[in-house]
């Protein structure tokens, strides 16, 4: 059995009832998709959330005591439907507090609002009270700045996984994500290149291919199997799309093995296909 260390697994979490209503479309997948692919990391899960405090708190907790690294998008702000900042805090048994160099960056933020405005800033100004709320996080936890407008996010550490916390707007949260990415996993970076080989298999049964699927898998500890069916393809017809991903290193190798189990099989088949 051959096993390659990779980099750590990295998850998404999307937050909002605006997402699973259809009132707005999710873009936060394909960019965190193209993110890590950019730096040859992958994701290995994704979650959408709705503005529900339990289901969220549930989710959130999953994430702490998981091994990896989970990006959430959404609900840090500070309005009655905002709770990602409290749910992250009872997932962790932590107490919210207000981060000292949040409230610093917040009241930058209001200075420079103020300043826009041509009115005098007042630090007891309810208004001004309100949005320190956006820097309230779980103790203990890390911020993250916001180049957009100083709002930032926040990262906690669990028993063993590691969530940051970005907004759901997409012009802070991308560069947001990317500054993690390239402050914290650096180290990583195309240690976790993945490599997919395919070919095209004519008129298979999926139960037929499962046992050299198994024996791959069993092979190959850092390989992916898999297979896409099709029924109506215009040009291949009925067909499986079989292969397998991963190091791209142990790739070409289990292909190879692939092949070799389709051939004893009598198994027939059209194009291959490579996807970095």
């Amino acid at each position: 059995m051959q096993v390659l260390e990779t980099a750590p697994s990295f998850g998404l979490i999307i937050v909002g009832d605006e997402i699973l209503s259809g009132k707005r479309q999710d873009k936060h997948l394909t960019k965190v998709i193209e993110l890590l692919s950019e730096r040859g990391l992958h994701l290995g899960h994704a979650d959408y959330v709705g503005d529900d405090p339990v289901r969220l708190t549930q989710t959130l907790r999953r994430s702490f005591e998981q091994p990896g690294v989970v990006f959430s998008c959404g609900g840090i702000g500070a309005t009655p439907d905002d709770h990602t900042r409290q749910c992250a805090a009872l997932a962790l048994g932590q107490d919210l507090a207000l981060h000292p160099q949040a409230q610093r960056w917040i009241e930058e933020r209001a200075r420079d609002m103020a300043a826009e405005q041509g009115v005098a800033f007042d630090a007891n100004h309810p208004t001004h009270q309100h949005r320190l709320e956006m820097g309230r996080f779980p103790v203990g936890a890390e911020i993250i700045p916001n180049p957009y407008n100083k709002i930032p996010g926040f990262s906690c550490q669990g028993v063993q996984g590691r969530v940051h916390f970005v907004p759901g707007f997409p012009v802070m949260a991308w560069p947001m994500l990317a500054w993690v990415l390239d402050t914290h996993y650096a180290a990583h970076f195309q240690q976790g290149t993945y490599q997919e080989k395919s070919v095209i298999v004519m008129g298979s049964m999926e139960a037929t291919l499962t046992p050299l699927m198994q024996r791959l898998e069993a092979q190959f500890a850092s390989i992916k199997v898999f297979s896409l069916p099709s029924v109506d393809h215009p040009e291949f017809g009925r067909h499986i799309e079989l292969g397998v991903k991963g190091p791209p290193e142990l790739v070409q190798q289990a292909f190879s093995v692939m092949l070799s189990g389709l051939h004893e099989i009598g198994a027939k088949l059209g194009p291959e296909m490579v996807r970095n």
